[in-house]
């Protein structure tokens, strides 16, 4: 029995979280004694995939049904379950995002299988036993939970798990079909507005995010030039989103987007307990607030007290010069 790795993809390119996830899933493959095969969906180039062999996908099955190219849940789920038997995989990994949270608990229905999301490990597998850490409560904790069905699916939590390439191969690249209906796709968008930028934020390793403490939008460019400086997303708080300084898919935290990024930089954020719930995840949590009280002091790993519109040129300059 393989295991089968959910690859997304995004401008034809495969995603940092799946290429965590093709390493995830050979290793657990390796401790099986068995192959990790991967299934693509949708618009990607047949280069970008034969590369997931670094990370030792062995084969990678491609249905590029052009109603693929926006994400349908339902079809998806179809797609990966068809694979799921056609290569008899026990174990099915994907990425802790958007899309695996949409398709996760769908695919374990349709499959009869055991899900765990959120997961931070490689299981540990004593016989029959197959149990893997998550993460719980936002990030607080970690809850060890065996899986055991037959089935298992597994969604990995992002930027958890380093991305292996000591297997250095080349995966094949197979079309595949999974006979989609056009019933597949009666909740299909009407319409997909896609994130600008040169980096997505859900993908990114640095994230430089902004408050109000900006005092206002014209002061964003601070924001924007730390991030360009650092090579990093931007993002806010759910005020300045909520006020119309910036758009709603720059929001993070509970109620916005979830983030884990290696760096995570606060300039102006008091840091309330619904954005940190979203953003504490990150390996390492920078806070720029002239108010020395402000709660998000209590969770950052380094912090500057000081005015945003005088700290923030200064962290530019020194960006620039480490930059030459």
């Amino acid at each position: 029995m393989s295991v089968l790795v959910v690859i997304e993809c995004a401008n034809g390119e495969v995603k940092k979280s799946s290429l965590e996830a093709a390493s995830y899933g050979s290793k657990v493959a390796a401790a099986l004694g068995t192959s990790a095969t991967a299934v693509a969906i949708g618009n990607v180039e047949a280069n970008a995939l034969s590369s997931l062999g670094e990370q030792g996908i062995t084969k990678v099955l491609l249905d590029n049904d052009s109603r693929l190219h926006d994400f349908v849940a339902a079809a998806y789920v179809k797609v990966i379950a068809k694979a799921a038997e056609s290569e008899n995989s026990a174990v099915i990994v994907l990425s802790n995002s958007n899309i695996g949270a949409a398709i996760g608990s769908r695919l374990a229905v349709k499959l009869g299988a055991s899900l765990a999301t959120n997961v931070v490990s490689l299981p540990q597998i004593n016989g029959s036993s197959f149990t893997v850490r998550r993460g719980v409560f936002s990030g607080k904790a970690f809850s060890d939970v065996e899986l055991t069905s037959d089935k298992k699916i597994i969604a990995v939590k992002k930027n958890a798990l380093d991305i292996d390439t000591a297997a250095g191969g080349t995966a094949t690249v197979e079309n595949f079909s999974a006979d989609l209906a056009d019933a597949d796709f009666a909740t299909a968008p009407k319409e997909t507005i896609r994130q600008s930028g040169d980096i997505l934020l859900t993908e990114a390793d640095l994230v430089v995010s902004g408050g109000r403490g900006l005092k206002g939008p014209e002061n964003w460019h601070l924001i924007e030039d730390l991030a360009k400086a650092l090579g990093a997303a931007t993002a806010c708080s759910k005020p300045v989103a909520d006020i119309g300084w910036r758009p709603h898919h720059e929001h993070v935290g509970q109620t916005g987007i979830t983030v884990s990024p290696n760096l995570y930089i606060a300039v102006g954020i008091s840091g309330a307990i619904q954005h940190l719930a979203g953003v504490n995840s990150s390996k390492v949590i920078v806070v720029i607030n002239k108010d020395p009280e402000a709660p998000f002091f209590k969770a950052a790993d380094y912090g500057i007290v000081g005015d945003a519109t005088e700290v923030v040129p200064k962290l530019i300059e020194a960006a620039k010069a480490l930059d030459k």
